[in-house]
């Protein structure tokens, strides 16, 4: 029986320094938040593993939130063109607003989403996303909030996936070229 990992490199970044990243993560922004109640919208479907690790870390009162978007569809890289496929379901306005995403990469979705969710006068928006990928970067984007950079590969796992697999996948790994070829 074929296992996921076949079709990887192998592992990039274990579940162990996953959870310890996440974990960072959740009291910096415990930390920046401590007298405000940030609404934190995960952008689907990548990131909705990480979304549920962080947010019980975070230890000061917040609402969740979710949104799908979609710029590269089963390809390997991004169409350049985003459509929404759901949109919020809480009205912004006057609040702070985390927006976590599971990996920038060349960071066209989010800049079409910071300028969409700023035209809804919210007192803040800002970025966490579990992975950066420098390499990737098409537009100027800074996250507040980064757990760490990873190659200029195509990785899997802990939400991430290529043509909707490998999500599953605890573990992030660097997927072999020859399936996504």
């Amino acid at each position: 029986m074929k296992n996921l990992y076949d079709d990887t490199k192998g592992v990039l970044i274990s579940r162990e320094e996953i959870a310890a990243i996440v974990k960072r993560l959740g009291k910096e922004i415990s930390e920046d938040y401590a007298d405000k109640s940030p609404v934190m919208v995960s952008i689907l479907k990548g990131a909705f593993i990480f979304m549920a690790d962080l947010v019980r870390e975070v230890t000061v009162p917040c609402s969740i939130d979710f949104m799908c978007v979609s710029s590269y569809g089963n390809a390997a890289t991004t169409s350049g063109r985003v459509k929404i496929i759901k949109d919020l379901d809480t009205n912004i306005e006057g609040k702070d607003v985390i927006i976590v995403e599971d990996i920038l990469d060349s960071g066209v979705t989010l800049s079409h989403l910071i300028k969409m969710l700023s035209d809804r006068k919210p007192a803040s928006i800002k970025i966490c996303t579990l992975f950066d990928k420098p390499e990737g970067h098409k537009v100027d984007i800074t996250p507040a909030y980064k757990g760490t950079d990873v190659p200029n590969e195509f990785i899997v796992g802990y939400g991430l996936d290529y043509a909707e697999r490998y999500r599953n996948l605890p573990d992030v790994c660097i997927l072999k070229p020859e399936i996504y070829a």
